[in-house]
């Protein structure tokens, strides 16, 4: 039987070489001994998750190493000091900065550190909180996120280059055609000029009419154009236009508004809970953490990179273009799936946990907290089931008020098209699985158990009162000959059924 660990020495003396060259944090640290209160002083080295110690700053080989991942710190107060020793010695030790790192599994020891000065324990301790793999790999997502994102508006941008480029040289194709017009009309005009006879000085009477023509024409220039701009305001164009903007506002007001009650969801419930799931006496589990917000944390990431890109598109205003951003979106909203089809599941969850007094009054220090303004944890998990309905309804609007001749006419329609299939499936999905569960809870309540509910083709028809009895109905599909299918009825411990041909007896 193994009774020791192995691991490869000379990886961690590499990581150890790593952690005194590189390390985010190195110094001396007083480490209390696993007997009584003994203080030996070492000189450690933070790397990544790593935490080393040696004998002295210019050891090469480690005395030991601790794996900070998922573990905790916290300050502690200065441990009871005994009336022996010198009163300056006393006060010394009682001015030393103590804290704890504790390890988030069962069978290891807290580790006990203090240092000279409170400023260097607390950079010390702001070190081991953020040294956690799992956190880089969240910031890594986000940035890979924030990457492709970038790398697409680059690819827009080039697209947008190229058709400019080629404006630029079919304008320069007929800047040239007019200079070679120009230059022709040119040598007309010295041809012609020899035929004309110059008059020295005109009559001042022609002057002041040609003055009061010029003027006329200016004036019935001006009223013209007048006339136009005024028809066009009237215009049912110029109406649905104003419409269509006024949609694209309330939607970017909209999904601000989103954005900022997921990020209340996730920071102000999620990653709290997350982190109580961690302590010593955790009042619920990371398994429960997981199963009540699902993928949240994801869904904001996404919601706060479209909703980025929709201010960027009012900075050219009145010029909206919106059909790429949702190319964008439309290909990520299937993380939406799992989060629907488990919805029911993650809040009966959180009902369960809240039979947990510990459980029920950290949440409600957490809803009393002034942003959540009285809202209950419930109701910001239930936003994000609204929001594909919502997409829904705007594009509708916005197709309402686009004309059809519009460049982005036919990528709206298809956003659209796409959105209402994702709704179909997501409706679909949830059905079957509030079906499923609805059968197996029927199936807990017969005592000898009934092994035809567990077949997933069952469908919950109705439950009530009839003849005196409590009453299931569930409807069978059944592909035999003789019958084309069973309603089953249940009524304490009896189980009654007959086929649909004789359901009238009932």
């Amino acid at each position: 039987m193994q009774k020791s660990v192995r691991y490869n020495e000379g990886h961690a003396l590499y990581l150890a070489f790593l952690a005194r060259k590189e390390g985010t944090k190195r110094g001396f640290l007083s480490k209390k001994a696993a007997e009584a209160s003994r203080w030996h002083e070492k000189w450690f080295a933070l790397y990544q998750n790593v935490l080393f110690y040696f004998e002295g700053e210019q050891s090469g080989r480690p005395a030991g190493m601790y794996l900070l991942e998922g573990c905790s710190c916290e300050r502690t107060p200065a441990p009871p000091r005994t009336n022996a020793g010198p009163a300056g010695a006393r006060d010394a030790l009682d001015k030393q900065y103590y804290f704890t790192v504790l390890f988030g599994h069962e069978g290891q020891k807290p580790l006990e550190l203090r240092c000279e000065e409170e400023q260097a324990g607390k950079e010390w301790m702001e070190a081991i909180h953020q040294a956690s793999y799992a956190d880089i790999l969240i910031e890594r997502e986000v940035l890979m996120q924030k990457y492709i994102h970038l790398v697409q508006i680059v690819e827009t941008e080039k697209i947008a280059a190229n058709q400019l480029r080629h404006q630029l040289e079919d304008q320069d194709t007929e800047i040239e055609r007019l200079k070679s017009e120009i230059v022709a009309l040119n040598k007309t005009k010295e041809r012609m000029r020899p035929y004309h006879t110059h008059q020295e000085e005109e009559d001042p009477d022609i002057k002041k009419i040609k003055k009061v023509q010029s003027f006329m024409r200016g004036w019935l220039c001006r009223r013209k154009w007048k006339t136009i701009v005024q028809d066009y305001i009237c215009s049912p164009h110029a109406e649905s236009m104003r419409k269509r903007n006024q949609i694209v506002f309330t939607m970017v007001e909209a999904e601000s508004e989103y954005v900022h009650q997921l990020y209340i969801l996730v920071n102000g419930f999620l990653r709290p809970l997350r982190m109580a799931a961690s302590s010593k006496k955790p009042p619920i589990s990371h398994d429960d953490v997981s199963s009540i917000f699902l993928n949240s944390e994801t869904i904001m990431f996404l919601h706060e990179i479209f909703h980025q890109g929709l201010k960027a598109r009012l900075a050219n205003w009145p010029t909206l273009v919106l059909a790429d951003l949702f190319d964008i979106l439309l290909p990520m909203l299937n993380i939406y799936q799992e989060f629907v089809r488990n919805h029911q599941y993650s809040l009966q969850v959180l009902a369960n946990c809240k039979q947990n007094r510990d459980f029920d009054k950290l949440l409600k220090q957490y809803e009393g907290n002034p942003a959540c303004e009285g809202r209950m944890l419930e109701t910001f998990l239930t936003y994000p089931m609204f929001q594909i309905p919502r997409y829904i309804i705007t594009l509708h609007e916005l197709l309402a008020h686009t004309p059809h001749e519009h460049v982005e006419r036919k990528s709206l329609e298809f956003a659209k098209s796409k959105l209402e299939e994702l709704s179909r499936v997501m409706h679909d999905e949830v059905s079957d699985t509030e079906n499923i569960r609805k059968n197996l809870a029927i199936e807990r309540m017969i005592v000898e158990g009934c092994d035809i509910l567990l077949d997933t083709s069952q469908t919950f028809i109705r439950q009530g009162a009839m003849k005196n009895s409590n009453t299931i109905i569930v409807n069978h599909e059944c592909h035999s000959k003789s019958h084309s299918g069973w309603t089953l009825l249940l009524s304490g411990p009896d189980i009654l059924y007959n086929s649909k041909e004789d359901r009238s007896v009932w």
